[in-house]
């Protein structure tokens, strides 16, 4: 029997007193953290090795957006079709799948000889890939109290930074040292690895052989509404579209998104056509902007949290978070303005940490506004908008970069915050009522 609340279990209590009611929600988060790492040390090998791919199969800039266009296009569809996957079969089943399957992707693009070829191949593995934040996202739905939920997303998030981090660092080392089709097989191996320690790990919340009751009321405690029914939630599924809050987060992550894979994909080939920099040279450097954003990711989520704790309601505190991290996000229009690249970087750091605090809160927002139930579904469906954005942003900077510059696309990526932030504002709003389950049903 699951014994009830004391005080020191309230949903306010901060996270050194509540981890002592169990760790295993801590160990489970930690856990998707690793997978978003590898997600990203994935991802990143092709843009790491663009300038030597590109250099040895003579890629223009509309040939490397093709390529990136076509893992987008794919990550933006699974994030859609990934959602309602997840909903359906469970997160341990969904996300060892996805790990499976962008691995071996993966590893078979070092084979890749042709343009159309990596372009086959960056379809195929954005599919494996969209898993992995509705994945994540549903994790935290399910595993932890709203007041926890935005550190929670800070933590697997900032997996991206740090996979961001590590490929730029050591995809180069692997090169040089073995050859550029080696770096896909070693960032391929990794994902099987993680397959099993996750299996042993993440189960179900009322299944999970190590959870105590403690832990399990803790949580409850801060959710809301129960499960429902199969029929129930597909009919919650079709009327997801009259929900403005829906509309709120999907145009926050179309107008933000695109920032990131401007920054992730295009800063090593911007640093070597701009800035003059070798394989070395971006392995010494281009991992500086994502520990930035791994700054971002947790500073965003700690301020949240802060707020909420003095008293903030839950959505006031993520649009606060939204707003202020707009201002260090404009870093980005003199970073192309300035003719040094060490400053350059400098303020691709700063934006990119601005960038992250944002993201932190735009993904805790589906779990903050909707039942868990379909969480995965709402995310989804913000992920797929955002990726179509992407998609488009990212063929313009192909284009652009081979007619004129990359100073146009760096003040296009400083400003879209702008009007991602006004659009929350406008749009997401308190639900109000007592069970959230009646505000679509």
């Amino acid at each position: 029997m699951i014994r009830s609340r004391q005080p020191s279990e309230q949903p306010g209590a901060p996270f050194s007193q509540s981890a002592r009611l169990g760790r295993t929600r801590w160990w489970i988060v930690w856990t998707v953290f690793f997978s978003t790492v590898i997600n990203y040390v994935n991802r990143q090998t092709f843009s790491v090795l663009s300038p030597v791919i590109a250099a040895q199969f003579h890629f223009s800039h509309t040939d490397l957006a093709r390529v990136i266009g076509a893992f987008q296009l794919s990550y933006a569809l699974t994030w859609l079709a990934g959602g309602i996957f997840l909903d359906a079969v469970g997160t341990r089943i969904g996300l060892a799948v996805a790990v499976v399957w962008w691995s071996l992707v993966n590893m078979g693009m070092g084979f890749a000889n042709s343009l159309s070829a990596f372009i086959g191949f960056r379809f195929m593995l954005g599919i494996g890939e969209g898993l992995n934040w509705p994945g994540a996202s549903k994790t935290v739905a399910e595993w932890f109290p709203k007041q926890e939920r935005s550190l929670a997303v800070a933590i697997f998030d900032s997996g991206s930074s740090i996979g961001g981090a590590l490929a730029a660092l050591v995809i180069p080392l692997i090169a040089l040292a073995f050859g550029w089709r080696w770096s896909f097989v070693a960032s391929g191996l990794l994902g099987f690895a993680w397959l099993v320690i996750w299996l042993r790990v993440y189960h179900p919340l009322e299944r999970h052989p190590r959870v105590t009751a403690e832990e399990v009321a803790y949580i409850r405690a801060g959710q809301e509404a129960p499960r429902t029914s199969g029929e129930k939630r597909l009919r919650r599924w079709l009327r997801l579209a009259r929900d403005r809050n829906v509309w709120g987060v999907v145009l926050g992550r179309s107008l933000t998104d695109p920032i990131w894979w401007f920054y992730v994909f295009w800063l090593p080939q911007y640093l070597s056509d701009a800035r003059g920099f070798n394989l070395k040279q971006i392995a010494m450097f281009a991992w500086l902007p994502f520990v930035a954003a791994d700054v971002g990711n947790f500073s965003g989520g700690f301020m949240s949290g802060w707020c909420i704790r003095k008293g903030m309601s839950t959505l006031r505190a993520r649009i606060v978070v939204c707003i202020v991290s707009c201002f260090p996000i404009l870093a980005g229009i003199p970073a192309a303005r300035t003719h040094n690249a060490y400053v350059a970087l400098a303020m691709i750091c700063v934006a990119l940490w601005g960038y992250a605090s944002w993201s932190t809160m735009g993904l805790t927002l589906p779990s903050d506004l909707f039942p868990q139930d379909v969480v995965a579904t709402v995310t989804g469906l913000s992920g797929f908008a955002a990726g179509l954005a992407g998609v488009a942003f990212t063929y313009v900077v192909g284009i652009t970069v081979d007619r004129f510059s990359y100073g146009p696309a760096f003040w296009v990526a400083a400003l879209m915050p702008l009007g991602a932030t006004a659009g929350l504002l406008l749009l997401v709003r308190t639900p109000q009522y007592t069970n959230r389950e009646s505000a679509i049903d």
